[in-house]
C-alpha cells in the first residue's frame, strides 16, 4: 500500500509540474523600442478566456508574425520586443501575446501546450478578424512555445510559415529531464512513472501528455519550416531540435547555434537570427 501511496504522490508531482505556472511581468515594452503598436485582447479559440498583447504596426503590405512565448515567461520574454523591432526594420508586423495563466492573461489551466495551442489559434483568429490575409500570417515559438507553435500549426492548415526555437520533441522526456535537473531522482528512473503521470494529467487537470509532442505535430506540416537550437543548451538539449528537425519536411532548417543556452541564438548571434527569419518569412508569405 505504501509503495501504492508513494507512486501516486510521485506522479501527481510529474504531473503538476506541466500544470502549473508562476506568473511574471514584461521587462520590456514597446516604447522603449519607438514601436507603433496598440493593446489589444482577444479570446483563445473555442473559449473566453481573454488574451492580453502587443499588435505592432510595421508596413500593412509586410507578413504579420505571431510571437509565442515559453513556460513561466510573458510576451517579452526571449528578447521578442527587441526581435520585432528588428523586423519591424523590413516592415513586418508583429503579435506579441501573453498565454493563458501568463503576464496579464486571464486564468486557465496551464498544460505544457496542450491547451495553450488554442490560445495561439486565437491570436491567428484576432488578426484575420482585423483583415490581415491568412497567407501573410506566419509562427514564431520559443521553447515550450515552439512546442505550442508546432502543435497549433499542425491543425490550423492556413498558417503557412513556422520557426521553432529550441522546441522540445516530447514532453514526456523533457518532463524526466526536469525531475532529474530539479531532484535527487536519476532521470532513468522517472519514466517507470510515466503511466502514473499521463492518468494523473488526464484526471485531474484534462491534458492528454501523449499529445504533447511537436515530434508527431511537424509531420502534419507539409511545408519547410526552421529551426533554431543552441548547441549548449542544458534546460532542452539539441537533440530535441534536431529530432523535431528529421521528423519535419525534408527541405526544412536546422540551426545549430555555436557557444549559446536555452533561447540565446538572437541574443548571441542578433544578425545572423534576424536574417535567417526575415528571409525565411519573406519567401514563405509574400505575395508575389
Amino acid at each position: 500500500m505504501l509503495l501504492v501511496i508513494l507512486y501516486a504522490g510521485m506522479s501527481y508531482f510529474l504531473a503538476s509540474s506541466v500544470a502549473n505556472a508562476d506568473r511574471t511581468n514584461p521587462f520590456s515594452t514597446p516604447e522603449q523600442y519607438g514601436l507603433s503598436y496598440t493593446n489589444v485582447e482577444f479570446p483563445t479559440r473555442g473559449s473566453a478566456i481573454s488574451l492580453s498583447g502587443w499588435h505592432i504596426h510595421g508596413s500593412e503590405a509586410a507578413p504579420t508574425i505571431i510571437f509565442v512565448h515559453g513556460f513561466e515567461s510573458n510576451r517579452a520574454g526571449s528578447e521578442a520586443v527587441a526581435l520585432a523591432a528588428d523586423l519591424r526594420e523590413t516592415g513586418f508586423n508583429s503579435l506579441l501575446f501573453d498565454l493563458r495563466g501568463h503576464g496579464s492573461s486571464g486564468d486557465g489551466q496551464v498544460s505544457g501546450g496542450y491547451f495553450e495551442q488554442y490560445d495561439l489559434l486565437g491570436a491567428y483568429d484576432y488578426l484575420v478578424e482585423q483583415g490581415v490575409a491568412s497567407d501573410t500570417i506566419g509562427v514564431i515559438g520559443f521553447s515550450m512555445g515552439a512546442a505550442i507553435a508546432a502543435l497549433a500549426v499542425s491543425e490550423e492548415p492556413s498558417i503557412r510559415a513556422l520557426v521553432l526555437d529550441s522546441p522540445f520533441a516530447d514532453i514526456s522526456d523533457l518532463i524526466s529531464q526536469e525531475v532529474a535537473r530539479k531532484t535527487p531522482l536519476p532521470e532513468w528512473l522517472v519514466p517507470l512513472f510515466t503511466p502514473g503521470t499521463k492518468l494523473a494529467a488526464r484526471v485531474v487537470y484534462g491534458i492528454k501528455l501523449g499529445d504533447i509532442a511537436p515530434v508527431k505535430a511537424v509531420t502534419r506540416i507539409d511545408y519547410p519550416i526552421v529551426l533554431v537550437h543552441g548547441q549548449d543548451d542544458t534546460r532542452i538539449p539539441s537533440d530535441h531540435g534536431a529530432r523535431v528537425h528529421a521528423a519535419s519536411h525534408v527541405d526544412s532548417e536546422l540551426w545549430l547555434v555555436p557557444d549559446s543556452g536555452h533561447v540565446d541564438a538572437f541574443l548571441n548571434y542578433p544578425k545572423q537570427y534576424v536574417r535567417l527569419v526575415e528571409d525565411y518569412f519573406l519567401e514563405r508569405l509574400t505575395k508575389e
